[in-house]
């Protein structure tokens, strides 16, 4: 199969500087930060600890990275984490992660210490892409010495605590523009065909292949079906070309891969994925699948600690 003509780089050849270039200046900024996620971080500050745990500094401009803590962190209790924005433009793992602030942030204290990284990933959460600057995938590279400022910080956020998570949720969405531009820009980047994919109409999570945990997962699936619809299996019994171990679920070695779920050594470890472009799904209903899966995980997980 021919790759399909992108409009940056030599078809089967990588990238160069020059290409990363050409690919940086073709996008466009289209919402602003400060504004969507800066800006609803600041009530919060009356009923949580609010730090900055890293600043990216681009040529666009600096960007403060922020970590939503519990007020009174108490080190003999176990963290629960939730990350949004890896990739800046699955919209929903960013307002989902906020909303659940809003809505539960309080609920879990005295039980379990709440850490939340609303957006990882704010230079691409404005220009509504995959990759940060460089053409990296941040979500393919939370490893130590990253070459992806964003993954970096996050990983040394986290450093203290790789032992104390009980539970990490990944919030994120699998896009109608995987295919039409993430994917073949893929395949432009590092000079091979472009290999068409299926996209899935639904919600649906990945395991920890390395520790999976049936049981977490399908607490999860069970709450989001009462929000939004569990994507099916394709032809294949797959889901993005992964077999389907569970409705609604398939697995990925989270660790080996370098995914921001695989950061930490908690127990219970998942990735959202839901489907904004679906007819059958509302923004709204996207945010509020995103909420329900994070109170499901941690309900679960403190549930089942021992």
């Amino acid at each position: 199969m021919n790759t399909p003509a992108y409009p940056v780089g030599t078809p089967g050849q990588p990238w160069n500087a020059c290409d990363v270039a050409a690919w940086r200046a073709r996008q466009v900024k289209t919402r602003t930060y400060a504004d969507d996620v800066l800006r609803a971080i600041e009530p919060l500050r009356e009923r949580f600890d609010v730090s900055e745990y890293g600043r990216l500094m681009y040529a666009e401009g600096e960007y403060p990275l922020l970590a939503i803590r519990s007020r009174g962190w108490n080190d003999q209790l176990p963290v629960l984490l939730v990350t949004g924005g890896v990739h800046g433009y699955e919209t929903s793992g960013v307002e989902g992660a906020l909303q659940f602030v809003r809505e539960h942030g309080d609920d879990y204290a005295g039980h379990a210490n709440l850490l939340v990284v609303p957006c990882v990933s704010p230079w691409a959460y404005e220009r509504i892409l995959r990759w940060n600057p460089e053409a990296i995938d941040p979500n393919r590279n939370f490893v130590v010495d990253s070459p992806a400022a964003e993954s970096a910080a996050l990983v040394e956020l986290l450093a203290p605590l790789v032992d104390a998570v009980l539970v990490h949720i990944d919030l994120h969405e699998t896009t109608d523009s995987d295919e039409s531009e993430f994917r073949p820009a893929l395949a432009a980047r590092d000079g091979v065909d472009y290999e068409p994919g299926e996209i899935p109409d639904g919600f649906y999570l990945v395991d920890d292949s390395g520790n999976p945990q049936p049981a977490f997962q399908n607490a999860i699936i069970e709450a989001v079906a009462k929000v939004t619809h569990i994507a099916p299996a394709d032809a294949q019994g797959e889901i993005i070309g992964s077999p389907v171990v569970a409705p609604g679920v398939i697995e990925y070695d989270v660790k080996k891969l370098g995914l921001c779920a695989g950061i930490t050594n908690a127990r219970y470890v998942t990735t959202t994925e839901v489907y904004p472009d679906s007819p059958r799904a509302t923004p709204q209903q996207c945010n509020d699948a995103q909420v329900a899966a994070v109170s499901a995980a941690f309900d679960y997980a403190l549930a089942h600690q021992a």
